[in-house]
């Protein structure tokens, strides 16, 4: 019998899950997946330098993510897989099986373990790049700072910016995420891109 492996997912893997698509099956089942803490920490040079959505354990909120399944039948081939679609060091996928795991943040494990057990998956992967904001700003990530860096981006990066935040899940509501809903400079983006 196949094992069922779940990818976890809460960002641009939802809407662009690109050389994941061949090791995957079915669709994506939205909000069915643990709630973990997240929020739009992390500067993304693949996204051009915008922020994007990732396991913050520090400041995250708790959100809803999503889940698919992959068509491996361990848990090494789908982290190889997800690591491949991430360009993302092997290391940088967390994993859980029914039996142990590893990640960045232990406790992420432990609920993602719980959580393949009380929902009849045998192990699981997600992305597990950490916050850099700090990295790249020298100051620690606040709403506030995070919507000042946002402001210093223009052309193509402050355009991949928008959409990537205006794309991700409405479930991943995260401190920032509701300051740009309501934030007028954000807000006359929205317009700008409509007309």
């Amino acid at each position: 019998m196949s094992k069922r492996i779940a990818i976890i997912g809460w960002g641009s893997l939802i809407w662009d899950l690109e050389i994941l698509t061949s090791h995957i099956c079915g669709d994506w089942q939205m909000t069915k997946g643990p709630q973990l803490p997240l929020e739009f920490s992390r500067i993304s040079p693949k996204r051009k330098m915008g922020l994007v959505v990732c396991l913050d354990p520090t400041i995250g909120m708790p959100c809803a993510t999503h889940v698919i399944r992959s068509n491996r039948d361990t848990v090494d081939a789908a982290q190889a897989d997800l690591a491949a679609r991430e360009r993302a060091p092997h290391g940088r996928i967390g994993w859980a099986d029914i039996a142990g795991g590893a990640g960045r943040m232990g406790s992420v494990v432990l609920q993602v373990q719980q959580w393949c057990a009380e929902n009849g998956w045998d192990g699981a992967v997600w992305t597990d790049l950490e916050p850099n904001f700090i990295d790249h700003t020298q100051q620690e990530f606040s709403v506030a700072r995070g919507i000042a860096y946002l402001k210093t981006l223009n052309g193509e990066n402050l355009s991949e910016a928008f959409d990537y935040i205006e794309n991700a899940p409405s479930h991943t509501k995260t401190p920032l995420r509701d300051a740009l809903a309501v934030d007028p400079w954000w807000q006359s983006l929205k317009k700008d891109k409509h007309c």
